[in-house]
């Protein structure tokens, strides 16, 4: 997945750089809104269809909602901190965090919010959490915990990073890390609507 989403990436810049018309760009570009409702469709899709989640939600205790609230407030607290030594700006750099690593639709809110510049730095800070939450979940459950690891993934912890939480935490933390996956996800769009 992240090996297509980094060719779509250096297709879409080459179709750009003059491989599409003008007019052909702009219609592709005007397209974002459509794309962002799909998106959510298709979180929306994938929640409800897990029923499983909300008998287990039920059951559980206090934890499984302190994990999504620390992940919100460490990845906005990264952004306010990366708005004080970058040239961004606060505001941009707390919504660029707010993506929790949802690089798709972030991306495509902050060029509409903010324009591309702030929406090319979305996209490419939450790939790279993803793609560094690939690389390090091993390690967070190894030598942290397996609610580290679940924070890192963020907003991914339900879908693209999941199938690596289940080769290395236990089963109790795979229900955490889909709950906060969900949670994460439904909060990405709201969060970046308020900081606006």
């Amino acid at each position: 997945m992240a090996v297509l989403v980094i060719l779509a990436l250096i297709a879409g810049i080459c179709c750009g750089m003059g491989g599409l018309s003008g007019e052909a760009a702009a219609w592709i570009s005007g397209q974002s809104d459509w794309v962002l409702m799909l998106l959510m469709f298709s979180v929306g899709l994938s929640v409800g269809s897990n029923r499983d989640i909300f008998r287990r939600l039920r059951k559980m205790d206090l934890r499984v909602w302190m994990v999504p609230v620390g992940v919100i407030a460490g990845s906005l607290a990264g952004g306010a901190l990366c708005g004080l030594i970058l040239p961004l700006g606060l505001r941009e750099s707390v919504s660029v965090g707010a993506g929790m690593g949802w690089y798709s639709l972030s991306g495509v809110m902050l060029t509409d919010f903010y324009g591309a510049e702030v929406g090319a730095v979305a996209f490419m800070s939450n790939l790279l959490r993803e793609l560094l939450s690939f690389l390090t979940i091993p390690l967070a459950v190894k030598y942290l915990n397996p609610y580290a690891a679940i924070a890192l993934a963020g907003a991914t912890s339900e879908d693209t990073t999941l199938p690596i939480l289940m080769r290395h935490a236990s089963a109790e933390m795979v229900v955490y890390s889909v709950i906060n996956g969900v949670l994460t996800s439904a909060a990405v769009p709201v969060l970046l609507r308020l900081l606006r």
